[in-house]
């Protein structure tokens, strides 16, 4: 008996016309194309030309460990040397990360108004991708979410590249940045997906009060809107501060807390993160959870040797190390902000966290710039000095210094500000009086 195989043979199935492209046609994807950074976009288009006889001084990068002042501790080192000699940390581990190491973190986080398990904590390649997944997992293209100005820039570009929309709402520098409540809620409608809280701020440097953080949650609540927590600056706080996550005060809006190894234990390119669930009445139940499971499954999880070190890492640091960097970078904070303080035309905003320092331009007193782009660019251009403008915050006529430098390099970008801002600032009619008293 003959069997006939269906489209082998040329005459026994015709090949049907198809259209098939005449030249090369490879384009960007529209996520590639609708993802934009503002601070490269800002940066990259800045005259950046340091003086030529002034070493350049570089506040703008959020990274403590640039200088070499700060290192992380001996017993940080020694965790991950461990992880390695061991030789079980090569492999592959579950996407969400090793059983022991979540558990790891959910006993160095967990407390009780907010008590954690292994299966409430997913471990993620540095705190961004925990803010990739969060957003991801709770939003759909055309929802909205609402975010801090001034606020981290990565919200924006995860959001628009995933064609999700973003609200902004205010933070108050007059209040030391506290949120502008009555105008986050405005900012509230029928598409908004997610909160996000950003605390310890960056880029101000703010620690939100309990009762500040009780009120945003009320707000939360009224609206039924879940909230991205990121507390990656948790623990970089002053001695007389206290910090009280957001989950721990939270009876009913669920929460997703990101956090990292990057700057409590100054490792920001071991790229270690975790995202804490905290799923109030069982809000996000299992669905969110798988949804987070697949959405690690695209890259199979954080560096494993890391994973291997964090028991070693949350358990033999010594305090010591964590009270040593706060008190530098509070002592930095507060050297820049008195030093500045007295400058015409400047108004810095004194930290209580976080490792930076906002500071306000009265622009109208430096007329020879037109905004705080232009000012950092001729700061560099005349001093060597590069602060960040806050335009990449979405928060025109102010800019950003990371306080993380060594002191004395602190102290002398201070005094070439101070410089700069006495060749160009020009009195106003209230100045001049004030002056002839």
């Amino acid at each position: 008996m003959a069997i006939h195989h269906a489209g082998v043979s040329g005459n026994s199935s015709p090949v049907k016309d198809k259209r098939c492209r005449k030249t090369w046609q490879v384009k960007p994807s529209l996520m590639a194309n609708n993802t934009l950074n503002p601070i490269r976009a800002i940066v990259d288009g800045m005259k950046l030309s340091p003086h030529p006889d002034k070493a350049m001084i570089s506040l703008s990068i959020g990274d403590p460990t640039v200088f070499g002042n700060l290192p992380t501790d001996d017993a940080v080192l020694q965790a991950m040397k461990d992880a390695i000699n061991s030789h079980q940390y090569n492999g592959y581990a579950p996407s969400v990360g090793y059983l022991k190491s979540r558990q790891v973190v959910a006993n160095y986080y967990s407390c009780s108004e907010a008590p954690l398990e292994a299966e409430d904590v997913i471990l993620t390649s540095g705190c961004s991708q925990a803010i990739d997944l969060a957003i991801s997992v709770l939003c759909n293209p055309g929802d909205n979410i609402l975010v801090p100005r001034p606020g981290f820039s990565l919200y924006k570009t995860l959001a628009l590249s995933f064609g999700i929309e973003v609200k902004f709402y205010n933070l108050l520098p007059e209040k030391s940045w506290e949120v502008d409540l009555q105008h986050l809620e405005s900012q509230v409608d029928d598409r908004t997906s997610l909160l996000i809280v950003t605390n310890p701020s960056n880029p101000c440097g703010s620690v939100f009060t309990k009762e500040h953080l009780q009120k945003i949650l009320t707000v939360a609540s009224r609206n039924c809107l879940p909230i991205l927590a990121d507390e990656v600056y948790s623990n970089m706080v002053s001695p007389l501060d206290s910090f009280p996550s957001l989950a721990s005060l939270s009876s009913d809006v669920p929460i997703m807390s990101c956090c990292g190894l990057a700057k409590r234990w100054l490792v920001p390119g071991w790229r270690m993160g975790w995202i804490l669930i905290h799923d109030r009445n069982n809000i996000f139940g299992s669905e969110i959870r798988q949804g987070l499971v697949k959405l690690c499954q695209r890259i199979l999880g954080p560096c494993t040797i890391v994973q291997g070190a964090l028991e070693g890492i949350f358990n033999n640091t010594p305090q010591g190390f964590y009270d040593d960097t706060i008190h530098f970078i509070k002592s930095n904070a507060e050297i820049c902000f008195n030093e500045l303080s007295t400058v015409p035309g400047l108004k810095p905003i004194l930290p209580s966290g976080a490792m930076y320092l906002m500071i306000g331009i009265d622009i109208e007193r430096f007329p020879d710039f037109q905004s705080d782009v232009d000012f950092t660019e001729r700061l560099v251009t005349e001093q060597s000095v590069f602060c960040l403008p806050a335009t990449a915050f979405e928060y025109p006529n102010f800019f950003r210094i990371v306080v993380t430098v060594p002191e004395q390099m602190m102290l002398e970008a201070c005094g070439r500000i101070r410089e700069f801002c006495q060749r160009h600032y020009r009195p106003g009619r209230r100045d001049k009086n004030d002056l002839d008293q």
